[in-house]
């Protein structure tokens, strides 16, 4: 994690850096005296060289855990994060458990039911839901359920019934790309020779497909899934921008916009962090799912002993 963190640490810096105006002329706007700006600046400590103003902003992380003061609030940047991230994680728990009672039930269907007419409906229509842009997607939604129907709220987050739409909008996407891997990873599984042999054997068609094809199926599948939810805590930038939601997304983009350096790199390292938590977890879960890595790690363990 540590050269994950540095290199999108730098990354993130160095963008900030090359993108034109500064925070003083920002915050203060073009009407505001050159000398009132610059004094801004140098209370910020933009004035200084880049890498002096990088290595001092990475020691006060690693040295005081320190995610810096934001340039616009004056305000501790990582109260900000813990305000928002919560908006952000319902969202993408959310987001993600449509996805897997879409995607992947269809997905198994689909794989079962191949070249039926059921399959290749399904099939279209995740080509469909993954071709049309996120933020039309929403817009659509809006449109339906909040301005015609007058079901759903369109913009805030304080209730269950504000996460319904940006979940939808987030999720059915996501859930077309989804069905089509598991359709594929189950078509690829069932071809295999113990499948076969399990069929041979006269077992079932719902314990072959349950007990022994889906398991194995589903290793690309969780890959998916967990890079799925980890680019979610991302902040759904799309979905949050549209319905207007305080999440991690609006945080990072009102920040880019002010060019408060400290809260986008603070939220940045922040889903650096959680999303390399995720993958780790995902690694995990691997061995709980196919017993032949759990089987492999065990041997090599005690191999060394």
């Amino acid at each position: 994690m540590i050269p994950v963190l540095l290199g999108v640490s730098f990354l993130v810096f160095t963008i900030l850096s090359l993108t034109p105006g500064d925070p003083g002329s920002i915050i203060l706007g073009i009407t505001a005296k050159p000398e009132d700006i610059a004094r801004l600046n140098a209370e910020f400590g933009y004035d200084r060289p880049f890498f002096v103003r990088f290595f001092t902003y990475i020691g006060n992380i690693v040295f005081h855990l320190d995610l810096g003061t934001s340039y616009a609030t004056r305000q501790p940047v990582i109260n900000s994060i813990m305000a928002r991230f919560p908006n952000t994680l319902l969202l993408a728990a959310m987001a993600m458990a449509v996805e897997c009672l879409l995607g992947v039930s269809m997905g198994i269907i689909s794989a079962v039911r191949q070249y039926s007419v059921l399959d290749r409906v399904m099939v279209v229509v995740a080509l469909v839901f993954a071709s049309i842009p996120g933020f039309w997607l929403g817009l659509m939604l809006i449109t339906v359920f909040s301005i015609r129907l007058k079901l759903l709220p369109v913009f805030g987050a304080d209730t269950l019934r504000h996460f319904i739409l940006p979940t939808l909008t987030v999720s059915l996407t996501s859930a077309a790309g989804l069905l089509r891997l598991t359709r594929a990873s189950m078509l690829e599984t069932v071809r295999q020779e113990y499948i076969r042999t399990a069929q041979a054997k006269g077992a079932g068609e719902r314990v072959v497909i349950w007990k022994h094809a889906l398991r194995n199926a589903l290793i690309p599948v969780i890959t998916s899934m967990g890079t799925g939810f980890g680019a979610s805590l991302g902040g759904a930038i799309i979905a949050e921008t549209v319905f207007s939601m305080p999440g991690m997304g609006t945080l990072m983009t009102n920040a880019i916009r002010q060019k408060d350096v400290p809260t986008v790199m603070g939220a940045t390292l922040f889903l650096a962090v959680m999303f390399s938590v995720v993958v780790l977890i995902v690694d995990i879960l691997y061995a709980f799912i196919d017993p032949r890595i759990k089987a492999k790690y065990r041997n090599e363990g005690r191999g060394r002993g």
